[in-house]
C-alpha cells in the first residue's frame, strides 16, 4: 500500500512487534519465548516490542492495534502456529514467522529436551532462533546489518555494546487508538485521535467533504466493512464535531 506522507498523521516511531508461542509442554516452546527475549532485550532492544500472546487473545486493545499497525514477528515452537494464527486472525497476517522445528531440522540440531532448563540443543535453538529473528527485524525496518562491522550499513547506526534492557510492552507502544460507536457497535479504530489532530491543525472544519477524506484516512489504518461505510460517515462527522467543538472551547 502506497502512504501519501503529506497526509500521515504523526504516529510513534515504527518498531517490529514480537510474538512467541506461549506452549509450556514442550521444550520448543521454551526455545520460542528465550529467543524473543533475547532479541527484545539484547540484540534490537531499539526496534522491538513485544505483544503478550494470552492477553492478545483475551482481547488487549494495545496488543492488537499494535499488531494492526506494526510490522510482527511469529516465533512458533510447532506446527500448530498458535502465535502466527492468533495474529492473523485478530490483527492480520504477521509480516513473518519463524518455527522452531523447521530451524532444529535445517541446522542438524539434537533434540531440545528441558521445560525450565534447556539442554544445550536446546540453547543451540535459542540463539539460531534469535539470530534469525533479529535479522528479520533488520529487515522489516530496511536495515541492513554488518556482521563484520558490527554496524548497519547504509545508516550510519552503530550497534551499542550488547547491554540487558527490559522488553518493551506493545501495551505502552503510545498508538493512538480510539473506541467509537458505529451503529450500536464498538469498534476501535488505531489512529484516529491522530487523524483528528491532523485535520484541526489543517484548519478542516466539520462538513461533508472534511467527513469524507477523514473516512479515507481511516482507511489507511483500518480494515472497514465497505457495508458499513455509511455507519462510519455518521460516527465520524459526530466524533469530528465533537473534538472541533472541544478543541474551540479550549482555545
Amino acid at each position: 500500500m502506497n502512504y501519501r506522507k503529506k497526509k500521515m498523521p504523526e504516529l510513534p516511531q515504527k518498531k517490529v512487534g514480537i510474538v512467541a508461542c506461549s506452549g509450556e509442554e514442550i521444550a520448543e516452546g521454551t526455545i520460542t519465548r528465550l529467543a524473543a527475549l533475547k532479541v527484545l532485550e539484547e540484540l534490537r532492544p531499539q526496534d522491538t516490542v513485544t505483544i503478550c500472546l494470552p492477553l492478545f487473545l483475551a482481547g488487549g486493545e494495545g496488543e492488537r492495534a499494535f499488531a494492526r499497525f506494526y510490522p510482527t514477528i511469529a516465533i512458533d515452537g510447532c506446527d500448530q502456529r498458535c502465535a502466527a494464527r492468533a495474529t492473523e486472525a485478530y490483527s492480520g497476517e504477521p509480516a513473518a514467522s519463524i518455527l522452531v522445528t523447521d530451524i532444529i531440522a535445517e541446522e542438524g540440531f539434537d533434540p531440545p529436551q528441558g521445560l525450565r532448563r534447556l539442554n544445550e540443543a536446546g540453547q543451540q535453538a535459542v540463539q539460531e532462533t534469535a539470530v534469525r529473528a533479529a535479522a528479520l527485524v533488520d529487515e522489516l525496518l530496511d536495515k541492513k546489518w554488518s556482521r563484520r562491522n558490527g554496524s548497519f550499513r547504509d545508516g550510519g547506526f552503530v550497534k551499542e555494546a550488547p547491554q540487558t534492557q527490559t522488553a518493551t510492552c506493545a501495551c505502552g507502544s503510545g498508538i493512538p487508538v480510539q473506541t467509537v460507536d458505529i451503529a450500536g457497535h464498538e469498534a476501535t479504530l488505531i489512529a484516529l485521535p491522530a487523524i483528528f489532530e491532523q485535520f484541526r491543525g489543517a484548519g478542516k472544519l466539520p462538513s461533508a467533504e472534511t467527513t469524507a477524506a477523514l473516512l479515507e484516512e481511516v482507511k489507511i489504518y483500518n480494515s472497514l466493512n465497505t457495508e458499513d461505510e455509511k455507519a462510519y460517515r455518521d460516527m465520524l462527522d459526530r466524533e469530528y464535531s465533537t473534538f472541533w467543538g472541544a478543541e474551540e472551547q479550549v482555545v
